[in-house]
C-alpha cells in the first residue's frame, strides 16, 4: 500500500468515526443535559469537515508533477492544515462563547448516565488518535497529523466535561455550572492545540530546516555510492509527503564531465531507492581538492 492509500484509508476511518460521535454526543447532551457534551458534538462536527479537507488536500497533493507545477503540488497539504486550525480555532470559539453565556444561566443538573457515553467516548478517542498519528508518521503527512490531534483534543475536551459532569452531580444543587466551566477548560486546550499543529506546517510552507536525521542518513547513504568520497552542502525542503534534496557530492576531481554526470545520476538514483520518501533530489558535484 502506498502512502497516499495509507493517508487516505486513515481519513476514512476519522469521516466515519467523527460522524457517528457527533450524533451519539450531540443526543447525549441533549437528553442528558449536558452542554459540556454539546460542545463536544460541536467539535466534533468540526472535525467531520476538516476531515473532507485533510481528504481532499491529500488526494489533490499527490498529484503528478506538471508543467506548471514541477515539483508536484505538495504544498497544498500545508495549506489545508491552515485550514484544518482555522476550523479548530471556530470551534473552539463557538464552545468559550455558549459556555460563558450558560454559566450565568440556571439550568438542570446533567444525567448521570452521560458519564457512561463519555467513558467509551474517551477510550475510542484516544485510540483514534494513536492508529491516525501512526499513519501520519508512516507517511510524512502534516495534515493527517493535524487530524490525528484532532481526536486527541477531542479526547480532551471529553475528559474536561467527564470530570465536570462528576462534580456537578456530586456536589449536586448550585454546583450545575461545573459542566459549562470544563467546556470552556477544553476550549483552550483546543485553541493550544491549534498552535502545535500550526507550527510545523508553517515551517514547511517556509522551507524551515528541521530534518537532521534525514540529513544524516543521506549523507551516510551517499558515501556508500563508489566514486562519492564524501557530502558537503545538503538542503531538504518539504512539500505533502515528500522531501526535495538539494546535495553537494565530494568526488575525484580528475573524473572526466561524463563520468561526474553519471555519477550523480547513480547517486541520485541510489539515494531515491533506499529512502523512499525522498522527492527531487539535485545532485551538485565538488572536486576534492
Amino acid at each position: 500500500m502506498t502512502h497516499e492509500q495509507t493517508a487516505i484509508k486513515a481519513t476514512y476511518f476519522s469521516i466515519v468515526g467523527n460522524i457517528s460521535l457527533a450524533l451519539v454526543k450531540g443526543l447525549a447532551g441533549f437528553f442528558g443535559n449536558s452542554y459540556a457534551l454539546v460542545a463536544d458534538a460541536i467539535e466534533s462536527t468540526t472535525d467531520i469537515f476538516s476531515s473532507f479537507l485533510v481528504l481532499f488536500g491529500i488526494k489533490y497533493s499527490n498529484k503528478p508533477a506538471d508543467d506548471n507545477h514541477p515539483y508536484g503540488h505538495g504544498r497544498a497539504e500545508p495549506l489545508i492544515t491552515f485550514l484544518v486550525v482555522g476550523f479548530l480555532i471556530t470551534s473552539a470559539t463557538i464552545i468559550a462563547h455558549e459556555s460563558i453565556q450558560n454559566i450565568g444561566t440556571p439550568h438542570e443538573l446533567p444525567k448521570s448516565w452521560t458519564l457512561l457515553i463519555l467513558g467509551i467516548i474517551i477510550l475510542w478517542k484516544e485510540y483514534s488518535f494513536q492508529k491516525v498519528l501512526k499513519k501520519s508518521i508512516e507517511t510524512n503527512s502534516s495534515s493527517l497529523k493535524a487530524d490525528a490531534w484532532h481526536h486527541r483534543s477531542d479526547a480532551i475536551t471529553s475528559i474536561a466535561a467527564f470530570v465536570g459532569i462528576s462534580i456537578a452531580l456530586y456536589f449536586g444543587k448550585g454546583y450545575e455550572s461545573a459542566d459549562d466551566w470544563a467546556a470552556l477548560f477544553a476550549s483552550f486546550f483546543i485553541l493550544y492545540n491549534s498552535y502545535l499543529i500550526f507550527r510545523p506546517a508553517l515551517g514547511e510552507i517556509m522551507d524551515e530546516h528541521r530534518y537532521d536525521d534525514l540529513v544524516e542518513n543521506i549523507r551516510q547513504v551517499s558515501v556508500k555510492v563508489d566514486g562519492i568520497i564524501g557530502t558537503e552542502k545538503c538542503f531538504i525542503r518539504k512539500a505533502g509527503m515528500k522531501y526535495h534534496v538539494d546535495l553537494h557530492a565530494i568526488v575525484d576531481a580528475n573524473l572526466t564531465v561524463k563520468e561526474g554526470h553519471d555519477l550523480a545520476h547513480q547517486l541520485k538514483d541510489t539515494l531515491r531507492s533506499e529512502i523512499i520518501e525522498l522527492g527531487h533530489v539535485l545532485i551538485h558535484i565538488e572536486p576534492n581538492e
